[in-house]
């Protein structure tokens, strides 16, 4: 079973549209998920009540509960289990990293949001946790997406894949559904079908390199 966090210490990010998302795109490739809802504001709550599929399940808890949490979702034979997190520094960030076999830092590519990202990766980095930043919520194109991965490529790995800001991730959440079934051959479902690819072959990597480190 793979866990997965969703950190950076700055709102508005886009933790919860990619955890959402990226669920549902892991679910189409036939693994079976859990979200855990660590974000007081509770979006993705809001989101999976407005669902009408019942999968990917979704769980709220607080920091306190996470690890329980996690030794259930594994008795229970989930695959994947991702968590979204407060846009803030809160104990349950810190334990939702600890807890992850890998973390995704998602980042928009505005001076704000590159100001947020060392305190983050900060902890990251002294929690020894594999991470890699994904830029979201990005233009179309333009000088300031290679801006930013040069500018974030300083503190770690940056995904191959960026998520392009599109109105179709709001009108997808509205109806709690992901992009890849509210519009499964557009822009917004390829991204994030590219970037669930990405990141599944990376964690592959992982747990072939920690079964020879045993051997």
């Amino acid at each position: 079973m793979n866990v997965i966090a969703f950190v950076t210490q700055k709102g508005g990010s886009g933790k919860t549209t990619l955890c959402v998302n990226l669920a549902i795109a892991a679910e189409a490739a036939g693994g079976r998920c859990l979200i855990l809802d660590m974000d007081p504001q509770g979006s993705a709550e809001a989101w999976y009540h407005d669902r009408e599929a019942e999968t990917p399940k979704l769980a709220k808890l607080g920091a306190g509960e996470l690890e329980n949490a996690i030794g259930v979702a594994r008795r229970q034979g989930f695959s994947h289990v991702l968590i979204d997190t407060p846009g803030r520094d809160e104990p349950s960030v810190a334990a939702a990293i600890r807890t992850a076999d890998f973390c995704l830092v998602p980042c928009r590519p505005t001076p704000a949001d590159m100001k947020a990202t060392p305190a983050t990766i900060a902890t990251i980095k002294r929690l020894q946790k594999p991470a890699a930043f994904v830029l979201s919520q990005t233009p179309p194109r333009g000088f300031r997406i290679k801006e930013a991965e040069i500018g974030l490529a300083v503190l770690g790995p940056v995904a191959p894949v960026g998520i392009v800001s599109r109105s179709v991730f709001q009108d997808a959440q509205g109806a709690g559904l992901g992009v890849v079934e509210f519009e499964p051959d557009g822009k917004a479902a390829q991204e994030i079908s590219e970037l669930w690819g990405w990141l599944t072959k990376k964690m592959e990597k992982m747990t072939d390199g920690a079964q020879k480190n045993i051997a």
